[in-house]
């Protein structure tokens, strides 16, 4: 796969937003191994820019290290200071994994509530009520409140 070419500026950017990070990822003397490379490709998945500290003292080994995880990461190289080595990958998007959650809205939520009348011939009456995140709607169209919890500890309740 193919780096991720950035302009001056999106890597100026990022670098900028690197500069506060600690390492995520640590390159050892083995080198970069199938394990480095697939904790790497993690923590890009998880944070989207890393810090990798490789602690080789071979300048062109180190080089070669942040191409080639550039190369196989589909990642932007950032920068290469010293044995630090910053790179940047878009986080991908995050699957729900409950499709009811995605109907879920936190707030208030407006509810339609038919009334029919006693007589059978009327229309029913439509009523649009507001309903908070601490109340419910009762059977009969009503809007219950929760109640507040009584004080359980002992200092509160001498107080009162």
């Amino acid at each position: 796969m193919p780096q991720i070419q950035l302009t001056p500026a999106q890597r100026k950017v990022h670098r900028a937003e690197a500069h506060h990070l600690d390492p995520v990822v640590m390159v050892g003397g083995d080198g970069l191994t199938p394990a480095v490379v697939r904790e790497t490709d993690l923590a890009l998945n998880a944070h989207g820019l890393i810090k990798v500290r490789v602690l080789s003292d071979d300048r062109a080994g180190r080089e070669a290290i942040y191409q080639q995880l550039a190369d196989q990461l589909n990642a932007a190289p950032i920068q290469h200071i010293g044995k630090l080595l910053v790179l940047w990958r878009p986080k991908p998007e995050v699957e729900r994994e409950r499709a009811e959650d995605e109907d879920r809205m936190p707030g208030p939520r407006d509810v339609k509530v038919l009334k029919f009348s006693k007589r059978g011939g009327q229309r029913p009456e439509v009523k649009t009520l507001r309903v908070l995140g601490n109340q419910r709607l009762t059977a009969g169209g009503k809007v219950k409140r929760a109640k507040p919890k009584p004080p359980t500890s002992v200092k509160k309740r001498s107080q009162t």
